[in-house]
């Protein structure tokens, strides 16, 4: 049976579900980005910060873009943590040849020695946060939770100064990227 709003309205009983989903997905996320970013914090880093290194770690030398696309922040946020970790002398860029705009991200011997000291424990430690579910379950769960988000990066999105509108075909280059799938 729908339920009512407090404006009397009725809910229908597939969106009371969607918003069910909503919550509880939120709830997870942050539980356990809790975890991560405390393991982080533990090494100086904020979690942004780590995932850079993380992915230069996995990856090795990057353009700065692909940094920020893989990890999904902002140009100017990306700009501002590579800062920070050139400034820990974790991290350094190099010019491109290829395109004077563009600028490469490599790992310094520091940062490397670090991601390579803390990747194993921060792994046991997201390993642990999701203990509460077994390796079948987290595999299912990872599959519907890419499903969803490949359907919802499809879905449209109501136009405002905040979001920035998505043309079907963005979308669909965006499914053999990393932001969705990986």
């Amino acid at each position: 049976m729908p339920q009512r709003g407090a404006d009397g309205s009725t809910i229908p009983a597939g969106t009371e579900t969607a918003l069910k989903l909503w919550v509880v997905l939120s709830r997870a996320y942050a539980s356990i980005y809790a975890h991560a970013a405390a393991h982080a914090s533990e090494h100086g880093l904020s979690l942004t910060e780590f995932a850079i290194l993380e992915v230069l770690y996995h990856r090795g030398r990057m353009m700065l873009g692909d940094i920020q696309r893989r990890i999904l922040v902002s140009s100017g946020g990306i700009t501002f943590l590579v800062d920070r970790l050139a400034d820990k002398g974790l991290v350094v860029r190099q010019e491109c040849l290829e395109d004077r705009r563009a600028k490469w991200v490599s790992l310094t011997r520091e940062g490397g020695r670090l991601i390579r000291d803390i990747f194993p424990s921060h792994a046991r430690a997201l390993a642990g946060a999701a203990g509460g579910l077994t390796a079948a379950e987290q595999t299912e769960a990872t599959r519907l939770l890419r499903t969803l988000g490949l359907a919802a990066t499809d879905g449209d999105l109501p136009p405002n100064v905040g979001t920035q509108r998505r043309t079907s075909s963005e979308s669909g280059a965006r499914r053999g990227g990393t932001r969705v799938t990986d």
